[in-house]
């Protein structure tokens, strides 16, 4: 028993329409004229407020230069692992 071919036009109408429904990402950029400003700071800071109205949230790569305040908010932040590179005799 063959199926009924479907009408090429229909199906691209189709894809169409729910990649259009599908929402893209955002970034959102902190800039700071010079370290110890609290760019990381307020960056975690929204990362836990965005995670609290459930959005997806996940910590690329983050310099906490050892501030205690800064490292207790990576605390429930799911965090990319950090890729070791070797180069010239050296793991970067």
């Amino acid at each position: 028993m063959e199926l009924p071919r479907q009408d090429p036009d229909q199906l691209l109408r189709a894809i169409r329409n729910d990649a259009s429904t599908k929402k893209s990402g955002k970034l959102k950029i902190f800039f700071g004229y010079a370290a110890g400003v609290g760019k990381t700071y307020a960056m975690l800071q929204a990362a836990h407020q965005a995670k609290e109205r459930g959005i997806d949230v996940v910590a690329g790569y983050i310099e906490p230069h050892a501030r205690p305040q800064t490292m207790a908010l990576l605390d429930g932040l799911e965090q990319l692992p950090v890729k070791q590179v070797a180069y010239e005799g050296m793991t970067l």
